[in-house]
């Protein structure tokens, strides 16, 4: 099953068929131990919509008060464009490190003041000159630390910011536009597919001038490991979403533009698009 977010409604896809729940408040709506046995019962109290009617709403981000983080150095190809990119700055080992550690890189990423949702405009920095997105599966977790479902995430990053020194990392990840969530919270009865699928396209004057793939079964990380080390002194009350890494690096000749369109297509889940501001 899958959950929308808009305005003004809250929707449940069931096998393609669409529902408005009577609920309003988000937050509590996701926050819970078993969503998907959740979402089941709340079908026969919800109101059935035509597929015309869901095509005319508005999607937001499928995040109200949760925080997004981030996890980095997760897939092989990952590890090897940083410390490509840091290598000048001397900091090229630390990705190395990170990589074979057993403590997984993890950072806050941003809230929903941060985060755009289906077709919203993120953003590159004035201050950059080599930037990318990153798809990323993302794991959404209710406030115990249980992985209740999945979305897609675009984790915009500075990769010439944070070329120059890793300690600027905050400074190359986060920022007014750095995320992209949607376009709706995934919740199967079962843990995601280990051979899903993630898809990368980006778009300049109506012509693809990037795409690439990749399955999460590449990931080094198991999300439930991930998911430990997130809750071992952190607390979130109505849950979190935390992006997962990515294995889709462009070359380092590519940098994004204003105006591009970014395409994100996630096995099971749906198709993130956004562009550049």
């Amino acid at each position: 099953m899958k959950i929308y977010k808009t305005a003004k409604a809250i929707i449940i896809d069931s096998e393609g068929k669409k529902f408005v729940t009577e609920h309003t408040d988000w937050d509590s709506f996701v926050n819970r131990v078993n969503l998907f046995e959740f979402l089941k019962s709340e079908i026969p109290k919800s109101k059935p919509v035509t597929e015309e009617w869901f095509q005319q709403q508005e999607l937001q981000a499928p995040i109200h008060d949760q925080e997004i983080w981030a996890a980095g150095v997760t897939y092989l190809r990952s590890r090897d464009a940083r410390m490509e990119e840091s290598k000048d700055a001397g900091g090229g080992t630390f990705y190395d490190k990170v990589y074979a550690a057993d403590r997984p890189e993890l950072f806050s990423k941003g809230t929903r003041l941060r985060t755009v949702g289906p077709l919203g405009q993120v953003r590159i920095r004035k201050d950059s000159s080599w930037d990318v997105p990153e798809p990323e599966l993302t794991l959404f977790m209710n406030s115990s630390g249980s992985i209740e479902g999945y979305t897609i995430g675009n984790d915009m990053s500075s990769r010439s910011i944070e070329g120059e020194n890793p300690l600027y990392l905050p400074q190359a990840k986060v920022y007014d536009g750095c995320a992209a969530l949607g376009p709706c919270i995934y919740v199967p009865g079962k843990p995601i597919d280990e051979n899903t699928m993630i898809k990368l396209e980006i778009k300049r004057d109506n012509k693809v001038a990037f795409s690439d793939s990749i399955s999460i079964n590449r990931m080094k990380r198991k999300h439930k490991e991930l998911a430990s080390y997130l809750f071992m002194e952190l607390s979130f009350p109505v849950g979190v979403f935390m992006m997962t890494g990515t294995g889709i690096v462009p070359p380092n000749d590519f940098t994004i533009k204003s105006g591009d369109e970014i395409i994100i297509t996630i096995d099971h889940i749906g198709t993130l698009r956004n562009f550049v501001a």
